[in-house]
């Protein structure tokens, strides 16, 4: 018998063509064992010409994983990484002390149009790594676990399931996995989490009295978590969960454990611009040459504004 804490439902945003719904945090529930931001990417078509352009921005205190189901994007970070990640693959970003990176849509693809479908996820890091050094790591689909339970087709992105163990570098108990199921398929949920979550991308599914449509999320109540899944319609699912790491305060593009990291990490991109990002805490990702502000700051060229202290003439 599942029993569930809560569904939840996200929240869309247009990005001038692109559509993001995101689904974690929210003010009642700020994580999933260390998954503490999930957003679903699309689905959306870009004409010829058209594509995504994510400039370079820092990050402290998580990694964050990108996995899609249909089109590409390209990764560049401060590390000297330049990947392309295509349906399947996993690209494994540890940001730790601090990295800066940018994502785009790739010359070719945005050559010839793209449909465009994907998850991103941040993780965070135990206390003790927060400040390890960056990494970066790429998976290709061929190196994930596959395998079948319950008539349902599992892929293994991070951590252990049902005997499996993903290859991906991780840092506390995990699970994250892509499942694809037709109607009638019914398989239980893996021991040993201590949270866990099923995102319906797509079609429905019932888990203990429940029902769950396209677009929620289904929060498992926390502890021994245990339950049976059963596909109502032919569904695409991500399981998600694992250990619980604690509360952690985000802002931006930050996450830790203190609010006093966070202002130091501001500050340590502001100074980071102002140098031109030579010699600075945070650096200037390979072949890039611009930079998302911190909200509310100048965006690049433009003057700052004006007070009564410094009035413009």
């Amino acid at each position: 018998m599942s029993s569930l804490e809560r569904i939840l439902e996200g929240k869309s945003k247009d990005l001038g063509g692109f559509s993001v719904a995101r689904i974690l945090p929210v003010a009642h529930r700020r994580h999933v064992g260390p998954f503490v931001f999930y957003d679903q990417m699309g689905p959306a078509r870009f004409k010829p010409g058209q594509g995504i352009d994510v400039r370079p921005h820092p990050h402290i205190g998580l990694a964050t994983v990108t996995y899609l189901f249909d089109g590409e994007m390209d990764h560049r970070d401060c590390l000297g990484v330049h990947e392309t990640i295509r349906p399947g693959d996993v690209n494994w970003m540890t940001a730790g002390k601090g990295v800066t990176h940018s994502e785009r849509t790739g010359e070719d693809a945005r050559a010839s149009g793209m449909f465009m479908h994907g998850i991103q996820v941040w993780v965070a890091l135990p206390d003790d790594k927060q400040e390890i050094d960056a990494e970066f790591h790429h998976h290709g689909a061929d190196e994930l676990p596959a395998f079948e339970k319950g008539g349902a087709q599992f892929r293994l992105i991070l951590g252990e399931a049902y005997g499996h163990t993903s290859p991906v570098k991780v840092y506390s108990p995990i699970v994250y996995a892509h499942i694809e199921a037709k109607a009638g398929a019914e398989f239980d949920l893996p021991e040993g989490h201590e949270e866990l979550a099923i995102h319906v991308v797509s079609g429905t599914i019932t888990t203990g009295a429940e029902t769950i449509a396209g677009g929620q999320m289904a929060i498992f109540t926390p502890g021994a978590v245990t339950g049976r899944v059963s596909v109502s319609e032919d569904a695409r699912l991500m399981l998600l969960g694992g250990q619980s790491l604690g509360e952690r305060f985000m802002e931006w593009n930050f996450v830790s454990t203190t609010r006093e990291r966070i202002e130091q990490a501001k500050n340590d991109w502001r100074a980071s611009i102002a140098a031109g990002f030579k010699d600075t805490p945070f650096r200037m990702p390979v072949d890039e040459n611009e930079y998302i502000p911190l909200p509310g700051d100048p965006e690049p060229g433009e003057p700052p504004a004006c007070t009564e202290d410094h009035p413009t003439s």
